[in-house]
């Protein structure tokens, strides 16, 4: 018996060696479908709960130390825009921006919008169609309430996301925001030097265009400007507008990347390390018009017509550039549950670009996506955080100054909460199967309308 289960031993033993499953991981080639992979360990941190309404998080130095702090609105009940600061070792301790300021106060950019060399913060004021700003003292931790600046009143209705960028190349930040299915529409406000003297100047990018969401910056033509991305949940498109050099009375062009379903929040980066920019993207939170496995057309602007559901996507659009005029579209995952925001940063510090997921219910998750090396290849799926009623926004940036990035993220109603994860690097190394597949599909060029 000993020696039949030698001999059995050593036969697959050999059979072991001969496929390269008895090498370390530093010296044995992956199998087709499997890659050599280093965990990444996670700590949960608790930042704040027991909130309203909390939808709109940011990150940002704001009080000059050092280290990025984190700001936070509560847009019902108690109607309040916080921020957080940051002790350099990811402990927070809670200041008022502004309190009593009820229409739903929600997502913002942090930036320099008076240019007196700290941060500001720029956020949208959802029920009343307002873009306000507040004025960073350069003491934000005295306990005083920060000057209130109104960058609309009004003019905005649905008043969804906001972008803080230089549209007119004057040296000054503008803003550009998105109306929601309120106003359905994007404009940008004009900076003319003076931000804390009134309403700025409202431009219109496109107006009637169904349930803005997404609004963010990036010069996807690579002519020196800003151009901006956005999404249409309703009328189904993932669009970038590029800006004609003279914003204030040039006409942006609107250049489709994909007719898709209901794309909800994603933004700009350079996925595939090309030098261009691409963009990443959650599809299909809530989605409409939706026929089986087919995304109703709309013939009458052009918009064309997809065979294959694409809800509880994560994917990535590849800039073939502008002269080629077209996108390719790669999966990174077909199955979060309504996938509601994506973001990129090298969470493994490998030198290529993840991206960190939101899935809005069903049932409420947070995960990671670890780039292969090859972004159209397939990607690993991590799961960060399970069973978190109603996740919306996620963020990227390190935390606790450790030099690599973090997570935070809110949950809303059923949650109530502001999170923290802390990166604690690698742990051991194991072999994993890839958990999702891959496709890529050429879109080429769908013009504009």
């Amino acid at each position: 018996m000993n020696k039949t289960l030698s001999n059995a031993s050593t036969a697959i033993g050999s059979l072991l060696l001969l496929l390269g499953c008895v090498q370390s991981d530093e010296e044995r080639i992956p199998l087709k479908g499997e890659k050599l992979q280093t965990e990444l360990r996670f700590t949960e941190h608790l930042i704040m709960d027991g909130y309203g309404y909390p939808f709109g998080i940011a990150a940002a130095d704001l009080d000059g130390d050092g280290d990025l702090d984190l700001t936070s609105a509560d847009g019902t009940g108690q109607h309040k825009l916080y921020w957080f600061q940051n002790d350099g070792s990811g402990s927070f301790k809670r200041h008022l921006i502004q309190e009593k300021d009820p229409g739903r106060l929600e997502r913002h950019r942090i930036g320099d919008i008076d240019g007196d060399g700290d941060p500001d913060v720029a956020i949208v004021k959802n029920k009343l169609g307002d873009l306000l700003w507040f004025e960073n003292s350069g003491t934000p931790g005295d306990g005083k309430l920060w000057p209130r600046h109104i960058i609309t009143q009004g003019k905005l209705p649905g008043a969804y996301d906001v972008e803080l960028v230089d549209l007119d190349g004057d040296g000054d930040l503008d803003a550009a925001g998105s109306g929601w299915r309120l106003g359905n529409q994007f404009s940008w406000f004009e900076n003319d030097g003076t931000p804390t003297e009134g309403e700025w100047t409202k431009r219109p990018i496109e107006i009637d265009v169904g349930e803005t969401r997404t609004i963010r910056a990036g010069d996807f033509d690579a002519d020196g400007d800003a151009d901006l991305l956005g999404t249409s949940r309703t009328a189904n498109q993932v669009i970038w507008y590029q800006n004609p050099g003279n914003p204030a009375s040039g006409e942006w062009v609107k250049h489709v990347i994909e007719a898709t379903h209901a794309p909800i929040h994603g933004e700009p980066a350079d996925i595939d390390g090309d030098g261009d920019l691409d963009v990443v993207m959650a599809l299909g939170a809530w989605g409409s018009m939706h026929q089986g496995n087919q995304v109703k057309p709309d013939r009458e602007n052009n918009r064309p017509e997809f065979t294959e559901s694409y809800n509880h996507h994560i994917v990535w659009y590849e800039n073939d550039g502008i002269h080629k005029n077209g996108w390719t579209r790669h999966l990174i995952s077909d199955h979060l549950n309504e996938a509601f925001e994506a973001v990129v940063g090298d969470l493994d510090g490998d030198g290529d670009t993840d991206v960190v997921a939101s899935g809005f219910s069903r049932p409420g998750r947070v995960l990671w996506y670890e780039n292969s090396g090859d972004p159209s290849g397939p990607w690993t799926e991590h799961m960060v955080k399970d069973d978190w009623k109603n996740a919306n926004q996620v963020l990227l940036a390190d935390l606790d100054g450790d030099s690599d990035l973090d997570i935070a993220a809110c949950a809303e109603r059923g949650s109530l909460e502001f999170r923290w994860w802390r990166n604690e690097g690698p742990a051991p190394e194991t072999l994993t199967s890839l958990l999702t597949g891959s496709r890529s599909t050429p879109l080429g060029s769908q013009g504009s309308n």
